[in-house]
């Protein structure tokens, strides 16, 4: 049977800074982020299978990304740990505010390879993850393809 793709598309908010930057993305922030998620498998052979005919319900692939990205990063301020952008965290999260801290710099680049890395470890074995795309403007985005990190 063929390998086809499937792709599901989420929308989150999410602020940030990027510490040592020469532009204004120094300053904190925010983006309303597009990101498509794309897998690629076998569809299920099994007539007998609840699932018949599908590679994977996109209702358990919205289930993984929803946990694993989109619930954690929504309307929250991420900033590198390893910068004095750490004291501002915690000013923020004092005051009762939504923060998290990562071992990168937040880009697009960077926060692509951490989505696919948190994705490709909840995926059922016979799934792989092909690719993400994450729009961070109208005209801007970073993609994220397992062909080119194997």
């Amino acid at each position: 049977m063929s390998n086809i793709r499937i792709t599901k598309q989420f929308s989150f908010e999410t602020g940030h800074a990027l510490y040592g930057y020469d532009g204004k993305c120094r300053n904190v922030h925010g983006h309303s982020y597009k990101l498509s998620v794309t897998v690629i498998g076998t569809p299920i052979a099994d007539v007998n299978h609840v699932k018949f005919g599908m590679v994977i319900d996109f209702g358990d692939l919205k289930k993984i990304v929803k946990e694993e990205i989109v619930d954690v990063f929504d309307h929250a301020t991420v900033f590198n740990k390893n910068t004095p952008h750490v004291e501002l965290a915690e000013e923020l999260s004092s005051r009762g505010h939504n923060v998290l801290l990562v071992d990168y710099q937040p880009t697009s680049e960077m926060m692509v390879v951490d989505f696919a890395e948190k994705i490709k470890l909840r995926l059922p074995q016979n799934i792989m993850l092909h690719s993400l795309r994450l729009q961070e403007t109208a005209t801007s985005y970073a993609e994220w393809y397992a062909s080119d990190n194997s």
